[in-house]
């Protein structure tokens, strides 16, 4: 029987109450948006699998709560749970670039920011689809490439490596080493 997956990445969203990391996983891993706004309790997650330079990838993308009065919870889950090792690949994520008269971040900044931290930038519109497939596509191709050059020889067991993304403009929330 073939593996149903190559790699098994797992992703972090966190950032702050309200940024939209619940409707960008569900825009990834569903293609589906809703304008109700509900907030996350704890910790969930979405899994979709990606097609990456010929390697199926699967992606669970795990969303994190964003309000203060979660963050004991979601903080020992990064500790529990996730590698933030050093070398751990992430990304910023500016969202509801489709709201540009709400805009909280210039996109100069954001970039600057990314650059700061030699990370790459996307602004995403979980509502229009703008740039969400590409902003989880790149990170997982960067893991991809990351954990062949770390990997000598091919196992029968897919892999399986934890990251973490971040989203919005606060820095002590996009690192947690």
């Amino acid at each position: 029987m073939a593996k149903a997956y190559d790699h098994l990445f797992k992703l972090l969203l966190i950032g702050d109450s309200g940024v939209g990391k619940t409707c960008l996983i569900i825009r990834f891993a569903e293609d589906n948006f809703n304008n109700t706004y509900i907030s996350t309790i704890g910790i969930d997650f979405k899994i979709r699998t990606v097609d990456i330079d010929g390697k199926k990838i699967k992606l669970q993308v795990w969303d994190t709560a964003g309000q203060e009065r979660f963050k004991t919870i979601t903080t020992a889950y990064y500790r529990g749970a996730m590698n933030a090792s050093a070398g751990v690949e992430r990304l910023l994520l500016g969202n509801k670039c489709d709201m540009e008269a709400k805009r909280k971040v210039q996109k100069e900044q954001a970039n600057k920011l990314a650059q700061e931290h030699g990370i790459r930038f996307f602004e995403t519109s979980a509502k229009s689809s703008m740039n969400v497939d590409e902003a989880f596509s790149s990170l997982a191709r960067d893991i991809l490439l990351k954990s062949g050059s770390r990997r000598s020889g091919n196992s029968n067991k897919p892999s399986s490596t934890d990251l973490k993304t971040c989203d919005k403009k606060n820095t002590n929330k996009c690192s947690l080493g």
